[in-house]
């Protein structure tokens, strides 16, 4: 069948995330592109190729606002210190031991997402621990929220970490009662490591993202972002141009690292247009760190430690630097900031700048964990967009309740007062910086958001449930007017036919079983690219 013929999807149970016409049973689709949607008796006078949606629930095609594509990719090829494969520092070593056995003498030992609240011992590896798997080759293991990680002494003494070594700005080396560095590494202080990692080539990156596409889709998911594009050592656009030649077929954004672009400048009319299935989108700094991490900059202190609040890593003079960048290339400013010091910061930044976008915001908050009244007041009032991810708290529960107690857990990513006091909001993922084996499932994501109740069945906050319809809005339409993707989002006429057919109606099921929802399958431009 060509292009320019019709191919009508019919008998479906429709969701279409265009408010001016919620549901419909009929897709009519032409040169990719929806021609006509509406009921079953208006679409008879058409002709084509007519597919049978079988009564099945349609939804858009799923937008991830904010993800880490490459650190998606490479944490399949890591050692998953997530349960049921690891609970223990001790099943953590066991797992790092059988690795080394599998690898050359010098070979850096990877892995990710551990989470010391799901630990029996309830505390993060250290270089002592991870020497008893192996003290001959480097030891990395992330933890899940992507800001700390724990290595062993051979990495340490790779990276010349000692006791004499200063923190770097934005970070902090941890250290013993001795002042000896335990191994712990957190925010800007990881790069110390992570810098003297062997650089995979722009190929081997690009093969791996290109064998993530059928995985996204699988998941329902048909376009992407990426929160932590680089320069240098791979440039990221043509890193990804080149997994597109390789198969990669998700329309993707990059948003490049401000520590990066201001010291290589490399915006362009070219690599900025939005036309385009790769382009630059934005520019990204860092506030703070993480809430599971204690190092959000937060107000109040941590639970249990009055001294304590957080990390701030980013100068005002810095956001503004970048704001001028991006006002110059047309692009936005993306800012993950998640305690409440670190989204006053950005709020009272900007509070006198204009927006320089017309279509959508300029600025973003990323996370956007614990905002204060005050920071909900100035970014409804200066259109700040904020891009948080449900599935954290499902996810991360004990991490939040021993950080922040359980009240404080329960205002945390408080989405419906953000939509109520007029803020744009999308939904994400941030995978795979989250403590769960299937990081960037957004059906987990829109659970959490619905009930919020985390996976153990703790109350998150009932005050800040959403409606199914909502979360679905915020993943699709919502995330595609943040992260301003043309043509996609919603199911409309004049839009591309990205959609997905689910095996479940996510609307008329149990709140708690969406995240037991699969995708049946994917359809990108009105063409089948995945089935179950």
């Amino acid at each position: 069948m060509s292009e320019d013929q019709h191919r009508i999807f019919h008998n479906g149970r429709i969701f279409t995330s265009n408010p001016e016409q919620p549901t419909a049973e009929v897709m009519v689709v032409k040169n990719g592109l929806i021609e006509w949607i509406g009921d079953g008796v208006a679409s008879e006078g058409f002709e084509g190729e007519r597919v049978d949606l079988d009564g099945r629930r349609i939804i858009p095609g799923i937008v991830d606002a904010h993800l880490h594509p490459l650190y998606l990719a490479n944490a399949a090829k890591q050692i998953a210190c997530t349960a049921p494969l690891v609970e223990s520092i001790e099943d953590m070593v066991n797992e790092v031991r059988k690795q080394r056995d599998l690898q050359q003498e010098n070979e850096w030992i990877e892995g990710w997402g551990y989470d010391e609240g799901k630990l029996i011992e309830g505390r993060s590896p250290v270089r002592t621990d991870l020497d008893k798997a192996a003290k001959d080759a480097p030891i990395i293991i992330t933890r899940t929220c992507g800001h700390i990680i724990a290595v062993n002494s051979k990495a340490l003494e790779i990276a010349g970490i000692t006791e004499n070594t200063p923190d770097p700005r934005g970070g902090q080396i941890d250290r013993d009662e001795n002042g000896k560095p335990t191994g712990v590494l957190r925010e800007s202080a990881r790069h110390l490591v992570i810098n003297k990692m062997p650089v995979r080539t722009a190929e081997e990156n690009a093969e791996m993202l290109a064998e993530l596409s059928p995985f996204l889709y699988e998941r329902g998911i048909t376009a992407i972002t990426d929160l932590m594009a680089l320069t240098a050592p791979v440039d990221y656009v043509d890193m990804y141009e080149l997994a597109r030649e390789k198969g990669l077929q998700q329309r993707t954004v990059l948003y490049y690292m401000w520590e990066d672009l201001s010291k290589t400048p490399m915006l362009t009319k070219e690599n900025t247009d939005r036309t385009k299935p790769i382009h630059i989108g934005g520019i990204k700094l860092f506030a703070d760190g993480s809430v599971s991490g204690r190092t959000a900059w937060v107000e109040p202190a941590f639970l249990g430690n009055d001294d304590n609040h957080g990390i701030s890593t980013v100068t005002s003079e810095e956001l503004l630097g970048a704001a001028e960048m991006a006002k110059e290339y047309g692009v936005q400013v993306v800012v993950h900031a998640m305690g409440e010091q670190a989204i006053d910061q950005i709020v009272d930044t900007f509070a006198d700048i204009d927006n320089w976008l017309e279509d959508t915001a300029s600025i973003r908050i990323e996370h956007a964990a614990m905002p204060t009244k005050h920071a909900l007041e100035v970014a409804a009032k200066k259109s700040i967009a904020f891009v948080p991810q449900p599935v954290f708290l499902f996810a991360e529960i004990e991490s939040y309740h021993n950080n922040l107690g359980s009240e404080r857990t329960m205002t945390t990513y408080p989405i419906k007062s953000m939509l109520d006091a007029g803020i744009q909001v999308a939904f994400s993922s941030d995978a795979p910086a989250t403590a769960w084996a299937d990081p960037v499932n957004p059906f987990v994501g829109i659970q959490a958001a619905v009930t919020r109740k985390a996976y153990n069945g703790a109350d998150t906050g009932q005050n800040e449930r959403i409606s199914v319809e909502k979360a679905i809005e915020l993943y699709t339409r919502c995330a595609q007017e943040v992260t301003r993707i043309p043509g996609i989002g919603q199911l409309k006429t004049g839009y591309h036919a990205d959609f997905i057919v689910l095996d479940q109606d996510i609307l008329n099921i149990p709140p708690e079983n969406i995240s037991q929802v699969n995708v049946e399958e994917t359809y990108v431009d009105g063409k089948l690219v995945f089935k179950k």
